[in-house]
């Protein structure tokens, strides 16, 4: 069974019930947990001992409340991206105000939506196919709680060595991309690469290290710096054929570090969907863009309006700005000692004690001189505004001047203090 095969049988040229046809997967009960329960779990982890739970993100996604599904660790976990995918997608739904769901449960409304999912009118030869793929995927949907076996090729987006676990995102009709290309107008490193997947160019690389054959050692150094310098699995070109590959509005999953992220696009710019459990609260906070190979990026909210994080994020940016300042602080006062210590270095070898304290004299008296004109710069631009601010006090006012009673009221005061003196 191969791509080919399913490719044979578009989803958009077969009939299948949509998603308001299909009734929301019910909860799956636990073990020794009342039917009646299901749809209200708890928000205790030690509810469901041993299982993974996952916490539930509700936004305004196109007008409508959409559950997402939050990660707690930084795992692989493609699970939680294809559920997001068909959660944004309305494919399934959750109850209304779900607030956590575990990994067994995710993976009840996933097989179940498979079973939903089967074509209707369809070919027999189709039929056996879409049963062999479906037989196959449900072989390996366990596997989608740890993480999958993919092996990119850098030659395009789409482009994987093929592996029993990528016909679950063909059968779901979910497009698997990446962004890990190779130039092509970089002729060394396009030749080097060639069509190998990552697990063959890192046999390739070690082959060829090997070898007698220098043009292979070539290749191999060349290989080797492509990925050193890609390590973040992420390049222009690629992203440059991620924003030409993608379609707008698509929902789709992206691979990039081990890691599985549900993507979209809007108005010609990449967004891969906030799943950090840390945002949970953060309504305004449902998005991040996708527009460099650095990982920085812009927050968004569902509608793809900028929406810099509330207070933990700018908690986070104080102390970011404190390490920043220390840093700097640290990085001069090390320049300061690197410059005392070329001074040393810089008195000649068989200098007399005396030279060598008229050196040290000076280097005295210019440090000083540069803190007393440091000062005096400070102080003169202190007294400068002193009388900027006097200056503009003094146009404020009305101007008058007081007059000779005002005068002789103020005079009269001291010449009172004046009689009650007495000469001894």
């Amino acid at each position: 069974v191969c791509f080919s095969n399913l490719n044979s049988c578009p989803s958009s040229d077969l009939t299948s019930e949509g998603p308001e046809d299909r009734a929301p997967a019910p909860a799956p009960a636990l073990p020794g947990e009342d039917s009646g329960d299901k749809a209200k779990p708890s928000s205790s982890k030690d509810r469901f001992p041993g299982q993974s739970v996952y916490h539930i993100k509700w936004i305004k996604w196109k007008a409508e409340n959409t559950p997402v599904i939050t990660q707690n660790e930084n795992g692989p976990c493609p699970l939680l991206a294809i559920m997001n995918v068909l959660l944004l997608a309305r494919k399934i739904k959750l109850p209304p105000m779900m607030e956590i769901i575990t990994a067994e449960q995710l993976m009840e409304y996933l097989g179940d939506y498979i079973l939903d999912a089967k074509p209707k009118e369809i070919t027999d030869a189709q039929r056996l196919n879409y049963e062999q793929n479906m037989s196959d995927a449900m072989a390996i949907l366990h596997k989608l709680q740890t993480g999958l076996d993919v092996n990119v090729k850098f030659t395009g987006v789409r482009v994987f060595e093929y592996t029993p676990e990528c016909i679950v995102f063909d059968l779901l009709d979910i497009a698997l991309y990446h962004g890990w290309l190779v130039d092509p107008q970089n002729a060394d490193i396009a030749k080097a690469v060639g069509m190998c997947s990552y697990n063959q160019l890192v046999e390739k690389i070690i082959f060829c290290k090997q070898s007698e054959n220098s043009e292979l050692v070539s290749e191999a150094f060349v290989a080797e710096q492509f990925l050193n310098s890609t390590a973040t699995q992420l390049t222009y070109h690629g992203l440059c054929e991620l924003m030409s590959g993608v379609q707008e509005g698509e929902l789709c999953v992206f691979f990039r570090n081990n890691h599985f992220s549900t993507m979209t696009k809007h108005k010609d710019q990449l967004y891969l969907l906030v799943t950090d459990q840390g945002f949970l609260t953060e309504e305004k906070v449902v998005w991040e863009s996708l527009h460099n190979v650095d990982g920085d990026c812009n927050f968004c909210d569902s509608e793809f309006h900028l929406r810099p994080p509330s207070d933990p994020e700018a908690g986070y940016k104080g102390q970011q700005d404190q390490i920043d300042q220390d840093y700097l602080m640290a990085l001069s006062l090390q320049q300061e000692q690197q410059s005392q210590d070329m001074s040393w270095e810089q008195i000649p070898e068989g200098i007399s004690d005396l030279e060598l304290a008229k050196k040290l004299q000076e280097e005295e008296d210019r440090r000083a001189s540069q803190f007393y004109q440091e000062q005096e710069q400070a102080a003169s631009a202190q007294t400068q505004q002193g009388q900027q601010s006097q200056a503009a006090a003094a146009a404020t006012t009305t101007g008058r001047q007081p007059g000779s009673s005002e005068r002789k009221q103020r005079k009269e005061p001291r010449e009172k203090e004046k009689d009650k003196c007495i000469l001894l």
